[in-house]
């Protein structure tokens, strides 16, 4: 841990020209989407996992490859269908009548990466899989119990539920999830600059490494220093606990569309991710800006909204807005 403040400014510094040479990398391929890749970095950073939604065809599979092909690391794609079953993801035993024992073999969740492609494409019971592993960083294979890596990320798409075939992900999967970030299309101007790089039969550039597992672990260290002020610390509670209790909070307005808060990982995280999100702008210290910055990514997967808000088109979104406009800025 860094402590003073000349060394953690110069190490800030030093490691954030990382972020830079990644993002530019990444600008290379994916036209437009800014802030999905700062996102991912954020949930990188703070060693936590990201939910990407957005309609088929806005290169939210394209960006999270790009991403993992710029880290020296092992990187396995699951394309989740319904008749995906747990022992694909995880692994199995395979029995060998020769020696008369079990073998394991392990499946591509011991990656170091892993992009859960379409993940709402799967029912339950391969959902249910992911769980040990995001949550406890093991996978248990029968009797066994297996350690994932130091650096392991499940970055999971989905379509909206709307979408045919598709199932909603449990509450309890979707709580693991550090940050859900929803994906619009892209302006004209990115469209057209698209089609000029993408138009054509020739496959595009390479993506070369850029760092290695051990260059992240480092990151996280500096941005684990970063500084997080008693007051910012109180404005995250304030935000968490209007949620919870909006009535409470001066909120009587929205109090009706909200049926469940955001759990205690909302607090937690909200401080991990602000933190990660100060390291990527070159800031030693947290702002409440940053937390207004990633709100909306932390909340929005955990705020359960009731039938009214159905009715009257109120969004989680809507919500977050709501709240952030009305607690108190320190």
């Amino acid at each position: 841990m860094i402590y003073d403040t000349d060394a953690l400014t110069a190490k800030v510094r030093e490691e954030g020209k990382f972020i830079s040479k990644i993002l530019s990398s990444v600008e290379q391929v994916i036209v437009g989407q800014r802030n999905l890749v700062e996102r991912i970095l954020i949930a990188l950073l703070a060693n936590g996992h990201i939910l990407i939604e957005g309609v088929p065809g806005l290169a939210k599979t394209t960006a999270v490859k790009t991403l993992a092909g710029l880290i020296d690391a092992s990187f396995q794609r699951i394309q989740f269908t319904p008749d995906l079953l747990p022992a694909d993801l995880v692994g199995t035993l395979i029995y060998n009548p020769r020696e008369g024992v079990f073998t394991t073999r392990k499946g591509p969740i011991f990656a170091n990466i892993v992009l859960a492609d379409e993940v709402n494409r799967s029912p339950a019971k391969v959902h249910s899989a992911l769980l040990e592993a995001m949550e406890e960083r093991q996978v248990t294979i029968g009797e066994s119990t297996h350690e994932l890596d130091g650096l392991f990320m499940v970055m999971a798409t989905q379509n909206p539920i709307e979408q045919e075939g598709t199932y909603p992900l449990p509450e309890a999967q979707l709580d693991r999830f550090m940050m859900k970030t929803s994906i619009t299309y892209p302006s004209w101007d990115e469209e057209r600059e698209i089609i000029r790089r993408s138009a054509h039969s020739s496959p595009g550039a390479e993506i070369a490494p850029l760092i290695h597992p051990s260059d992240i672990l480092r990151m996280r260290s500096v941005v684990d220093a970063i500084y997080l002020d008693e007051k910012i610390e109180q404005y995250i509670l304030d935000i968490v606990f209007a949620t919870r209790t909006p009535s409470r909070c001066g909120l009587e307005q929205i109090a009706h569309y909200i049926e469940f808060g955001a759990s205690p990982r909302a607090s937690i995280y909200l401080a991990i991710a602000s933190r990660a999100h100060a390291f990527i702008r070159n800031r030693t210290y947290v702002v409440p800006q940053d937390i207004k910055d990633i709100a909306g990514d932390i909340l929005r997967h955990r705020i359960i909204t009731t039938y009214e808000a159905d009715v009257d088109g109120v969004t989680t979104d809507h919500l977050i807005a709501e709240i952030l406009a009305n607690v108190r800025v320190p």
